[in-house]
């Protein structure tokens, strides 16, 4: 499954992310985007994101638009 590109993303939509620490076990957390970290249009491993809560992952699925 393709991850979503960073023209698909934007601030407020609710996405789940894999962060770092959760790379191995693929343990998903769900949050809305604060900003959008990554400046490359795409990324092997997802756009990486910093959620509301603080959080940082790469984007592994849009939940909300």
């Amino acid at each position: 499954m393709p991850y979503p590109l960073r023209a698909d993303l934007k601030p407020a939509m609710i996405v789940t992310i894999v962060q770092k620490q959760d790379q191995r076990t693929g343990k998903l957390t769900r949050g809305a985007i604060k900003d959008i970290l990554t400046k490359s249009p795409s990324h092997p491993h997802g756009i990486k994101v910093r959620l509301q809560s603080g959080e940082v992952g790469r984007v592994h699925e849009i939940i909300e638009s």
